[in-house]
């Protein structure tokens, strides 16, 4: 196998396509909110991209137990308001080199369907459960700032500290670099657990950019789980502090 590899599932044509990155981060919030898309308007899936970057696994998937390696998949969505090229997957690479090398073929993929937009989503720490949902944003150009000021889109100088890693910086990046318009939409969360709440903040925005609606019951079921947990967290937060001796570790 070469070190990255892309499968051919299919060529559908497109009306000005948007490359939406939604790969694993902090809170899963742009993995959430790429697969509620894909749940809402039934993507068709188009290409495979295969990585040596990727962990060393497969998936075991059905009654006769069969075996996929590991992958990130592109969908193609019609929303009925814009074209969407939808990125998602289970993992992102495993070095430096692999994140440029991976995010220039995720590009090249978009590319070649036309996309000349791109959102990568994710979440950014807050380190704290969070009460009200905030998107922070980033751009390539600081020409598309106000479109996303207008859809209630923060930025904060210096925020996220650190600043942004992996694909979906990169996305920005490099997609910059080639003249790609990109964004990246962050919801806030507290960075402990999987976040459908703020996967909901994030698509909102997406929404009134891209000019579609999605209903969001299934979203709103997982963050009912959600809430039970929290829920708990509040408690031992809020509970009486434990003396150092009644300490127990496993481990």
């Amino acid at each position: 196998m070469d070190d990255i590899e892309i499968d051919e599932v299919a060529t559908p044509e497109l009306d000005d396509p948007v490359l939406i990155e939604g790969l694993p981060g902090v809170g899963h919030v742009g993995k959430l909110a790429a697969e509620h898309l894909l749940e809402e308007f039934d993507g068709e899936l188009v290409r495979r991209v295969y990585a040596t970057e990727f962990p060393p696994q497969v998936s075991v998937e059905g009654e006769d137990g069969v075996a996929s390696l590991t992958c990130a998949e592109f969908h193609a969505v019609d929303t009925g308001g814009s074209d969407l090229l939808v990125l998602t997957g289970d993992h992102q690479a495993g070095s430096n080199e692999g994140h440029y090398r991976l995010t220039s073929t995720f590009l090249d993929v978009a590319e070649s369907f036309g996309a000349e937009r791109a959102f990568a989503l994710g979440g950014v720490p807050t380190g704290e459960l969070v009460e009200e949902y905030t998107v922070l944003g980033a751009v390539s150009e600081a020409s598309l700032a106000d479109e996303l000021r207008e859809a209630d889109v923060e930025f904060r100088p210096d925020e996220p500290a650190g600043g942004i890693v992996g694909v979906s910086g990169l996305v920005l990046g490099l997609g910059g670099r080639r003249g790609i318009g990109a964004a990246c939409l962050m919801g806030e969360t507290s960075g402990y657990l999987v976040d459908p709440k703020s996967a909901q903040a994030v698509l909102e925005v997406l929404e009134t950019m891209l000019d579609f609606e999605v209903d969001y019951a299934s979203l709103e079921d997982r963050a009912e789980e959600m809430e039970e947990v929290v829920g708990k967290i509040r408690e031992m937060q809020d509970g009486p502090a434990v003396p150092d001796d009644d300490l127990r570790y496993i481990g």
